[in-house]
């Protein structure tokens, strides 16, 4: 007996340390943990030290405590992108909160609202309606605060007590029942003996986002045209013309009644796994696509939203020359002559200087590659973010509090693992991409291995830069080559910050490339004139 009761202590004791501790209460770690979960992008690693499983939540970027109560939550001019989780309305004690020059989508949260509207009506704070670009909440100070009414004071405090109190009795009731069911597990261990193990049947656990109610604005695609699931089973034949699949969704070839062709995206996801996170997802996507309109981005039609039967769908324009990939690797070499390259070329350039410099907030794309870069009938090019579709739920769910930044690899990265690339990654891609037009490699295989570092030695040596095109090309312009090599190492600069904007390189592709009538004349043979031909 004294054997058994040693043992009890000394488990007690084990579980009493592996419990989590924080220096301020449970509620508003769960809430800064829901905060680090709505933001999708952390471009600048501002929330790096935001460890959710251990450490205290005090010492993270951007949290003041006093007393054991978040005070203040300052993280203005950080890039985050995501939105505002309404649980930040059980920081009962927190008198600022900062979140200026960041993209924060979605309205304000009603929990948000209704925890802070007091206070905020008496330093005369207005809540934004739909956009939560520019937040900058400054709540009453200790002085004023000591004017209101001592109801109100009372009041906090009571519910500080209280929630106290309350963690306390969770942590004694934890480990009363710790106790009793690891005695019951002795005791059953020494009297019975082992019996062979029986399967059970898999059951989903539920998920504590299944649980939250994400304050969505219904406003937010009041001005995209909603198309019905009919009109687009119509359109793409019983949805039997499948041009792409993914974990997550189905892409279709379609024609709608009016005429013009469409590449309809539907969301293979169940209603009873679709979340409101991943509704709020979709809305804000959609209504962030719906700005594009530009000749080289393929431009969103509309949507379609339905629940029976379950439907969350997209429409975008349809290019009908295939992928530059397919293309490139596929295709027939003839097809993309030295001056249809240099078009591509610059025509993806004014495409990406559109989305990063033209559009408020700028535009990124997930996953800019020549997979990404679709071919219209004249072979001119057009952007198209569907990567940003295909693994939706991989996006959404962020339990483990891991953002990529996109704009700091420095190679090729699985696909799966990339998060929203930044403007500076695009750039980087960019630069791979005009690698991947000239000399029709690969940006990675297991034969040739990496094509930038394949790449470095060649271009920073005249006399070797002709071994970067493809050999099959013609008609190659050393000036042409010159300027490519140029901005491709401009691209490609293992620091990030020191890439050009689309604008500088835009223009240099702009002013050392010609592809004129003229240009051809002066600088080819008569041969020149049938590609030409076929290149405008």
């Amino acid at each position: 007996m004294r054997f058994h009761g040693f043992s009890i202590l000394f488990l007690l004791w084990v579980f009493l340390l592996i419990l989590p501790s924080y220096s301020i209460a449970n509620d508003e770690v769960l809430a800064l943990r829901a905060f680090k979960r709505a933001i999708s992008e952390d471009p600048l690693s501002k929330l790096s030290d935001w460890n959710t499983l251990t450490g205290d939540p005090c010492s993270w970027s951007g949290v003041t405590c006093s007393q054991n109560q978040v005070l203040s939550l300052k993280l203005s001019n950080s890039s985050l992108k995501g939105f505002l989780a309404p649980e930040i309305g059980m920081l009962s004690s927190l008198q600022e909160l900062i979140l200026d020059d960041n993209l924060l989508l979605g309205a304000i949260p009603k929990q948000v609202d209704q925890a802070f509207k007091g206070t905020a009506l008496r330093t005369g704070a207005l809540f934004p309606s739909a956009l939560l670009h520019n937040v900058g909440f400054s709540f009453n100070d200790p002085q004023v605060a000591n004017d209101t009414t001592d109801s109100h004071i009372d009041g906090k405090q009571g519910k500080k007590k209280e929630r106290k109190w309350l963690l306390v009795l969770e942590v004694v009731t934890g480990a009363v029942v710790a106790i009793f069911l690891i005695t019951c597990a002795v005791i059953t261990f020494k009297r019975c003996k082992p019996k062979s193990s029986v399967i059970r049947p898999w059951r989903r656990t539920t998920n504590w986002k299944d649980q939250i109610t994400v304050s969505i604005d219904e406003e937010l695609l009041k001005d995209v045209l909603k198309l019905s699931r009919q009109e687009l089973e119509i359109a793409c034949e019983d949805f039997s013309n499948i041009i792409g699949s993914s974990p997550d969704s189905k892409m279709y070839k379609g024609i709608m009644k009016d005429g013009p062709e469409v590449a309809v995206i539907s969301l293979c996801i169940s209603e009873s796994h679709w979340t409101s996170y991943l509704e709020h997802y979709f809305k804000t996507k959609v209504a962030d696509s719906a700005r594009l309109n530009h000749e080289n981005t393929a431009n969103l039609l509309g949507y379609c939203k339905e629940n029976d039967p379950f439907s969350r769908m997209l429409i975008f324009e349809y290019a009908s020359n295939g992928t530059l990939y397919e293309h490139l690797h596929y295709g027939e070499g003839y097809q993309l002559s030295w001056i249809r390259r240099m078009k591509i070329a610059i025509g993806v350039a004014r495409g990406l200087r559109y989305l990063h410099t033209e559009l408020q907030p700028p535009f990124t794309m997930s996953e800019l590659n020549s997979s990404a870069v679709y071919l219209t009938e004249d072979f001119s090019p057009k952007l198209v973010d569907f990567e940003s579709w295909k693994t939706i739920q991989s996006k959404v769910k962020q339990d483990s509090g891991l953002v990529i930044n996109g704009g700091s690899f420095h190679g090729i990265v699985d696909s799966i693992e990339r998060r929203h690339m930044d403007v500076q990654g695009n750039i980087f891609a960019f630069g791979m991409l005009l690698l991947e037009l000239i000399s029709g490699r690969s940006p990675y295989s297991k034969d040739r291995g990496n094509l930038v570092d394949w790449a470095m030695e060649r271009l920073h040596h005249p006399e070797k830069m002709s071994t970067l095109v493809d050999p099959e090309l013609k008609n190659v312009k050393a000036e042409d080559l010159s300027v490519i090599c140029d901005v491709v190492s401009l691209c490609i600069d293992p620091e990030p910050s020191k890439r050009p904007s689309m604008q500088i390189i835009c223009a240099m592709l702009e002013d050392g490339i010609d592809t004129s009538i003229t240009a051809v004349l002066n600088h080819q043979s008569s041969l020149a004139w049938a590609e030409l031909a076929l290149a405008s």
